[in-house]
């Protein structure tokens, strides 16, 4: 008979997490970097008391909200290209559904992070218990419900020896490169705490590695098959190639057969900005150097990518009819999106295979030298929109090449939702591989500040940059001080158009009237006028407001030799974007209106639809 350790659901819990490992460049360490916990009445005697046992092993840090812990976490993944990764627990209610947007952000991104949130009595004597919500027709359900859709996998522990398995699942889907993402651990607040003599071998130690499933032989064939048949290839870089941390067999590969490379958002920094082939930006928020061969390319190798509208350009941007697309991707729900040939494969071990498949073969050196003469004028076209300038208002392209001369190529860089999104994608250039870290899945607004604490700590030794504007800051940006309290630095650029610049630009372009997204244009009795340096200052930041793009320059500067997290606020322009590069995107237009600017803008949205190749 196997010896047993009697714990409590929470001990086992925690002592399991601490006993899992990885390997990483030849050094092993714990799989988990550690549990985000907010307490309250539903994990704090339970989860709390566990962890406050194993602090030494398995590391606790306190946030300040349980949607930015849970970004926190998520980035942490994500710098970490998803070997290592982090928990997250709250109390029952309010503090559990905080988390449920974060758990869609990392469904999305196919990131994982473990939710351990807690829930209502298992034996549901006390109920209704504090912060319940009952349901009048099912007894069974909770709040903690509404993680199912954007959970990997989900399970509600009701009885102390069902973690046993649960964990064991959990651990499966969290390092799985197709089924990757979050995994939502239920926790009956009472069962949290009762004992169970766990067998001992269940804590013994792990260490798990990434998995690189090889292609197919008979889709590896069809696939060699089309590039052979190529006369203008061109390759899509997605997360997933810096997920499987197959940069180098990108440059390979592509350097190989002479196919010049895009990069989606997710997929941006796959290559560095100065490789000869990295034609930047693809889609909506493309170059035109990139999207011109998007819109001629014959056969495209869709690698580590959803191809969802952004890149796609809502399924208009590639217009030879005669195209093939290669779907290079470890989850199959991905690689046959759009009729692709599914290409199955770790993206390293597929391009490795490709490579070796193709031998000798490569793109017609027009197609290939074709691409110099576009990327030039590309950059030709940036360089005039990121200039520095003596506007009082510069848009956010002009601070974009301000943080660039600046801090340079070398800084991790993270954004999210709003404007810079594709202002970034489009014009920053990026070096090393995840130096260009874009939340742009899920577009979440709040995801900046949190996300550049969970960055840093992936990567303490090195400059994390977050640039946000006052939109997503004022949405949530408590972890300033969180950043602060555990000596964390990041230098934050804050872009204060005083609104929802983006969404009002977008707004005009389809016919709308200014209403409702800059402050000006919103319902108001006073207009706020907020001092953003204060506010960050007050939270243990040193701040500034600059007055120029040569004052942020020089305030950037010093912001590198800052002992502790810097915030600089910069007051934009909300209505100028770059013109230049870029692509349609639908956004659906009303058929009807009083307004002759909408049935303007109706008309020309359904000229532009024509474009798309429905059911392609």
């Amino acid at each position: 008979m196997s010896k047993t350790i009697r714990l409590t659901m929470a001990q086992a819990l925690t002592r399991f997490l601490s006993r899992q490992m990885t390997e990483i460049d030849g050094s092993k360490v714990p799989i988990f970097g550690g549990v985000w916990a907010i307490f309250g009445h539903g994990n704090v005697a339970g989860i709390g008391e566990a962890l406050y046992q194993l602090r030494e092993e398995l590391a606790t840090f306190r946030a300040h909200n349980e949607q930015a812990m849970a970004h926190a976490a998520i980035a942490y993944a994500k710098a970490n290209f998803r070997r290592r990764f982090m928990a997250a627990t709250s109390s029952i209610g309010p503090g559990a559904l905080n988390m449920v947007t974060a758990a869609a952000l990392a469904h999305v991104n196919r990131l994982p992070v473990l939710f351990l949130p807690g829930d209502v009595f298992a034996n549901r004597i006390p109920d209704p218990v504090l912060q319940q919500a009952e349901d009048f027709s099912d007894g069974t359900a909770t709040v903690n419900d509404c993680f199912r859709p954007v959970s990997r996998y989900f399970d509600r522990i009701t009885r102390p020896e069902q973690i046993i398995p649960a964990l064991s699942r959990a651990m499966a889907v969290l390092t799985d490169p197709a089924e990757c993402g979050p995994v939502t651990l239920s926790l009956c607040q009472d069962v949290q705490a009762e004992a169970y003599d766990y067998p001992e071998s269940f804590f013994a130690e792990r260490v798990w590695h990434q998995r690189r499933p090889r292609p197919d032989r008979h889709e590896l064939a069809a696939a060699v098959a089309a590039l052979k048949s190529a006369k203008k290839p061109l390759i899509i870089a997605g997360g997933g190639v810096l997920y499987s941390q197959a940069s180098d067999e990108l440059a390979k590969f592509a350097e190989g057969a002479g196919i010049p490379v895009c990069e989606t958002q997710g997929g941006k920094s796959s290559l560095p900005d100065d490789h000869p082939l990295n034609m930047a930006a693809v889609g909506v928020t493309g170059t035109s150097a990139a999207n011109r061969l998007a819109e001629e390319a014959d056969v495209v190798l869709a690698i580590g990518t959803r191809l969802q509208d952004f890149t796609t350009g809502s399924w208009a941007l590639f217009k030879n009819s005669g195209k093939t697309i290669i779907g290079l991707n470890v989850q199959a729900f991905d690689a046959g999106k759009h009729r692709a040939l599914p290409l199955v494969a770790d993206a390293a071990e597929g391009l490795a295979e490709l490579g070796a498949a193709l031998k000798d073969w490569k793109a017609p050196s027009a197609w290939t030298d074709n691409t110099a003469t576009g990327k030039k004028a590309w950059q030709v076209e940036a360089a005039k929109v990121t200039a520095s300038t003596n506007a009082a208002y510069p848009s956010d392209a002009r601070v974009i090449g301000a943080v660039q001369r600046a801090m340079g190529s070398g800084v991790t860089l993270l954004h999210a939702a709003g404007g810079l999104p594709g202002e970034l994608h489009k014009l920053w250039q990026a070096g090393a591989p995840g130096s260009y870290h874009a939340e742009y899945g899920f577009s979440t607004m709040g995801y900046e500040i949190a996300g550049g604490l969970g960055a840093k700590m992936a990567k303490p030794d090195e400059e994390v940059v977050v640039m946000i504007g006052d939109g997503s800051y004022l949405m949530l940006n408590s972890e300033i001080a969180t950043s602060v309290m555990l000596g964390l630095k990041l230098t934050i650029v804050l872009l204060d158009n005083r609104g929802y610049g983006c969404i009002n630009r977008l707004q005009m372009a389809t016919g709308g009237a200014n209403f409702n997204n800059l402050l000006k244009d919103t319902r108001h009795e006073v207009l706020p006028d907020i001092d953003f340096a204060a506010h960050a200052a007050s939270m243990g930041a040193i701040a500034e407001k600059v007055p120029s793009i040569a004052g942020l320059e020089n305030a950037l500067a010093q912001a590198k030799k800052n002992p502790r997290t810097t915030v600089l606020v910069i007051d934009t322009d909300p209505l100028v974007s770059t013109d230049a590069g870029g692509h349609w995107w639908d956004v659906a237009v009303p058929e009807v209106s009083v307004r002759p600017q909408v049935n303007a803008a109706r008309k020309a949205y359904d000229e532009k639809r024509k474009m798309q190749t429905v059911g392609d």
